[in-house]
C-alpha cells in the first residue's frame, strides 16, 4: 500500500481533531451540564471516599461505567464521522481513540504515587495538555481545571457555569418575586 502526503495529512488531522473537537464536545455538552445540573458525573468521579484510579479505571460499578461512556461519547461520535473520510481518517481516529483511553488512565495516576518531570510539565503546559496533577485539581476541587485531554477549556468551562449559575440564581430571585406578587394579590383580594 502506497501512502501519499494526502493520507497523511488526513491521518493527523483527523488524529488532532478527535482530541480537540472530542475534548470540546465532551467537556462543554457531558462535563459542564454535569456540574451545573447533574449528580452522575460529581457522585462518581468526585467522590472523594473513593479511590479515583479505582473507581474510574478498574470499577465495574455501572453508574462508574456510565459516567465514562457518557464523557466518552463525543469521541465516538466525532470517530464515526471521521470514518467517513477514508481508511487515513478511521486510522488517526481510532489511534486518537486509543491514546485518549491510554490519556485517562495516565491522568489518574496522581493517586499512585506519579509526579511528572520538570520537562513534561514544560512541554505539556507549552500545548496546554491535562498532567495528572493538572487532573488531580479537579478532583479535589470540583469547579476548577476543566477539560479532558486540554486546559485551553478550562476558562471556557467555568464561564459557561458562572453564566449558568447566574441566571439560575436570578431565575430563582424571579420566581421568588412572582410568588411574592401573587401572595400580596391574594391578601388584597381575601382583604376586599
Amino acid at each position: 500500500m502506497v501512502t501519499t502526503w494526502h493520507d497523511v495529512l488526513v491521518f493527523c488531522a483527523s488524529l488532532a481533531g478527535l482530541f480537540v473537537v472530542g475534548d470540546l464536545l465532551s467537556t462543554m455538552l457531558y462535563h459542564v451540564p454535569q456540574h451545573i445540573w447533574g449528580k452522575l458525573h460529581l457522585r462518581t468521579h468526585h467522590d472523594n471516599t473513593r479511590s479515583y484510579w479505582e473507581h474510574s479505571i478498574v470499577s465495574v460499578d455501572p453508574a462508574i461505567v456510565l459516567d465514562g461512556f457518557l464523557g466518552a461519547l463525543p469521541y465516538f461520535v466525532l470517530a464515526a464521522v471521521l470514518t467517513r473520510f477514508g481508511t487515513a481518517a478511521t486510522a488517526g481516529a481510532l489511534l486518537g481513540l486509543v491514546l485518549g483511553q491510554l490519556h485517562v488512565m495516565y491522568r489518574h495516576t496522581c493517586e499512585l504515587g506519579w509526579k511528572s518531570p520538570a520537562w513534561l510539565t514544560r512541554a505539556a503546559h507549552a500545548v496546554g495538555l491535562v498532567l495528572p496533577e493538572d487532573h488531580n485539581g479537579h478532583h479535589k476541587n470540583p469547579d476548577a481545571d476543566f477539560g479532558d485531554i486540554f486546559r485551553f477549556y478550562d476558562a471556557p468551562a467555568r464561564a459557561v457555569i458562572g453564566a449558568a449559575r447566574t441566571g439560575a440564581r436570578r431565575q430563582r430571585r424571579l420566581q421568588r418575586l412572582r410568588e411574592m406578587r401573587l401572595l400580596r394579590r391574594r391578601s388584597q383580594n381575601i382583604a376586599t
